[in-house]
């Protein structure tokens, strides 16, 4: 299994695309107009966003931004045998939003998944059916891939949210997480699918002013926070960026100097000033300090506080999540919730 495209619902597909363009290096791909919806492809790497905005009320992207903010409506898993998987989330209960379609070397289904969410799969062999454009522009900013995306439901739901998506999709549990601080928390649980190929944390809030909450309050329901781009160079890709106008989280210096007091840091003094310039998170295992995980987050790219991006470095090839990194994240969030006087 693989993450084969996210599709963003927006109130304009062409801003948006300009977004991803000026801000993040993507390129444009293709494009397409339905009687009521008008839709763009953006590109980076082998990372594939489809972005719809409204042409009249009929348009299903109308619906979905009637009763949330724009954001993810549908994430696309590339599988190697469509028919048994769809089988396997009939059998457990999975509500069929499109049967089996055939185009050309593509076959599609699509079916509901949790929450507003729907999971289009799609089994295909040698075609790229949106790469439109005859040259792709190669960059060392281009994304490598999806690392994982993560959802967030409601409080009491996250295990039955976890056993959904282990009967239907034949996920598994990898790695668990309760963040908790003085004002709030959250629990998590990592999914992936059997081929560790795919990671899906899910979230769900501990506590009544938790993030989680406050995302599913102005979500007005459940819903992906945020998806993490995999990056071979996270330091000079978040310089540029940054020059591009995007925007990501603070972190406070007192991070930095805590981080120098660990055992075994693995960076050299100019590698920690080149990093904390950039403000991105570092974790890492003891038992293996080499392999680096780095991360940065952007802050909300839509006007609500719902959805955003992470960058991911995994140098070595770096496991899991780290709970350092995690619980930063969550502080940092908590910053910007306190900024907003949402908490």
């Amino acid at each position: 299994m693989r993450i084969d495209r996210v599709h963003f619902y927006v109130q304009d597909a062409p801003a948006s695309c300009n977004w991803f363009v000026q801000h993040l290096g993507f390129q444009s791909v293709a494009r397409g107009v339905s009687e009521h919806t008008r839709t763009e492809v953006v590109k980076s790497g082998s990372v594939y966003f489809v972005l719809s905005s409204p042409l009249t009320p009929h348009s299903p992207v109308a619906s979905y931004l009637q009763q949330h903010p724009p954001g993810v409506a549908d994430v696309t898993f590339g599988v190697e045998d469509l028919e048994a998987v769809l089988q396997q989330a009939i059998a457990y209960g999975a509500k069929v939003l499109q049967p089996i379609q055939h185009d050309n070397k593509i076959r599609t289904a699509k079916i509901a998944g949790w929450g507003s969410l729907s999971h289009t799969l799609i089994e295909h062999s040698g075609y790229d059916d949106f790469l439109l454009s005859t040259e792709e522009l190669r960059s060392p900013l281009s994304f490598t891939g999806i690392d994982h995306i993560v959802l967030n439901v409601a409080a009491g739901d996250l295990e039955q949210a976890v056993t959904w998506y282990q009967n239907t999709l034949g996920f598994q549990t990898k790695q668990s997480f309760n963040i908790q601080t003085e004002r709030s928390g959250l629990y998590s649980q990592v999914l992936v699918s059997r081929d560790r190929q795919v990671q899906l944390p899910i979230n769900e809030p501990a506590s009544a002013n938790s993030q989680i909450q406050e995302f599913l309050d102005v979500n007005r329901g459940p819903g992906i926070q945020h998806i993490a781009l995999q990056t071979a160079n996270i330091v000079p890709s978040v310089a540029k960026f940054r020059e591009w106008g995007l925007s990501f989280l603070p972190v406070p210096p007192s991070y930095y100097t805590q981080l120098q007091e660990r055992y075994k840091l693995p960076l050299s003094i100019e590698e920690l000033q080149e990093i904390a310039q950039q403000q991105i998170l570092v974790d890492w295992q003891d038992t293996s300090p080499d392999a680096l995980l780095l991360q940065i987050f952007t802050q909300p790219i839509f006007s609500e506080p719902t959805f955003f991006f992470e960058l991911i470095e995994r140098r070595l090839q770096a496991p899991g999540f780290g709970e350092g990194n995690f619980r930063a994240l969550f502080e940092a969030i908590e910053r910007e919730q306190i900024k907003r006087g949402s908490m």
